[in-house]
């Protein structure tokens, strides 16, 4: 294949309960069926609680079954729980082995690796990294191992959390593993794929759409496909809207097109979470 088109979607938080955010995700895939990418790449948040709710990650795969394209999945920290942290509050659902099990029963793998159009495509759980789970060691060890194989090929990364905000060394407070892949995990990572051609890192979770370049890595922040954070509730990084994202890849290089699904809508968190009050209000 000498090109490949991926259509990345991510935070869709998909709850049976929450109608607005399915309404948001129907007209994301309509527009996958009308653009027929060759794959959909789910960078996490795939169900608004899986912690807690089984049913939350079932009823998300059921509406991404009905996708017309192949699709892959990354874990949230809304499906398998948070990194434990350093800075900021504990995670109210750290992430455990128990909810991994279940995020892999019902949507599937959790990494992933696979060549195309020339390119290496990286798929990383970065929830349980700092955790010192056993799926935490068993993850570097198979990254190791799939990056020894590169063969020079350019290199892809996908994960929820971006790897940091601006660079490398972003001070200890914008550091915290609440929105970044933490330390020393990170440092980790920046090694290992120091090692190969890394040429992209594409992440969600910030609900804000975000594109940028450090040294030869170009940084990726999709929005969520479901809602956004007002500024009172998160600090503004970059653009608060949902929609997607959309790549083309082709030998030895790739460009990017930021997109908003017809119809989708800026559903606010604070709708869902006190969907009252605006009536109250009005």
């Amino acid at each position: 294949m000498s090109s490949f088109r991926l259509t990345q979607i991510s935070d869709t938080h998909l709850a049976r309960r929450l109608a607005k955010l399915t309404d948001n995700f129907h007209r994301v895939a309509e527009h996958i069926d009308a653009t027929r990418p060759d794959l959909v790449v789910n960078s996490g948040d795939v169900a608004f609680d899986g912690p807690t709710s089984r049913a939350d990650l079932e009823f998300a795969k059921s509406l991404h079954a009905e996708l017309p394209v192949a699709c892959r999945y990354l874990p949230g920290n809304h499906d398998i729980g948070d990194n434990p942290t350093a800075v900021g509050p504990v995670p109210s659902h750290p992430a455990s082995e128990q909810h991994l099990q279940n995020f892999r029963a019902v949507i599937g793998e959790d990494r992933w690796r696979f060549n195309e159009a020339g390119w290496c495509f990286v798929g990383l759980n970065s929830l349980i990294m700092n955790t010192g789970l056993a799926s935490e060691a068993e993850q570097f060890d198979w990254l190791a191992s799939e990056l020894s194989r590169t063969g020079g090929k350019p290199v892809a990364l996908f994960l929820h959390k971006p790897l940091y905000l601006d660079a490398p060394d972003d001070p200890e407070l914008e550091s915290s593993a609440i929105r970044y892949v933490p330390q020393p995990a990170r440092q980790r990572l920046i090694e290992m794929f120091g090692a190969v051609d890394l040429r992209l890192v594409a992440s969600g979770h910030v609900h804000q759409r975000r594109d940028f370049t450090y040294g030869r890595v170009r940084h990726v922040w999709s929005p969520s496909v479901g809602f956004i954070i007002s500024d009172a509730r998160q600090e503004r990084i970059a653009l608060k809207e949902t929609g997607l994202v959309e790549y083309r890849f082709t030998p030895d290089s790739f460009e990017v097109r930021h997109v908003r699904a017809p119809g989708q809508v800026d559903v606010d968190l604070d709708e869902l979470l006190y969907p009252d009050r605006k009536t109250e209000s009005a």
